[in-house]
């Protein structure tokens, strides 16, 4: 079957006009009913979506550093992790020759109740700028 062929195939199959039948005013009313109440249900299944979708992770900000200078390059990373509400955490990475160090601190509406570093507040101020 040629490939013209197969796309009248499939467009009869899928596309094809239905003779339509006059339908009693009850079932037309029903149908109606019934389709309210899954608009309902979907309406009710987006609000949920949409207030579980403020919890989660929306803003991404990522600063590297070298927070010893003179030696090696920008190893060290601060990343601030975001919700909508500007809720989450930070986590900043320190990177030396004798080693690493890492710290998480979180964050609510943008402040944290630890002290932040710099680079900490410039990577939640890139995360909310997004």
């Amino acid at each position: 079957m040629r490939a013209s062929g197969i796309a009248v195939l499939f467009s009869n199959m899928f596309f094809k006009k239905k003779e339509s039948k006059v339908q009693a005013p009850e079932e037309v009313l029903a149908m109606l009913g019934s389709l309210q109440n899954k608009i309902n249900e979907l309406e009710g299944k987006i609000s949920l979506l949409e207030e579980e979708n403020k919890k989660m992770i929306q803003k991404v900000g990522m600063i590297r550093f070298n927070p010893f200078s003179g030696t090696g390059g920008d190893q060290s990373f601060s990343l601030a992790l975001l919700n909508k509400e500007n809720d989450g955490l930070t986590i900043t990475s320190y990177y030396s020759n004798g080693g690493s160090s890492v710290y998480g601190k979180p964050i609510k509406k943008g402040k944290s109740r630890y002290p932040l570093s710099n680079e900490e507040e410039k990577a939640i101020k890139d995360a909310i700028v997004r």
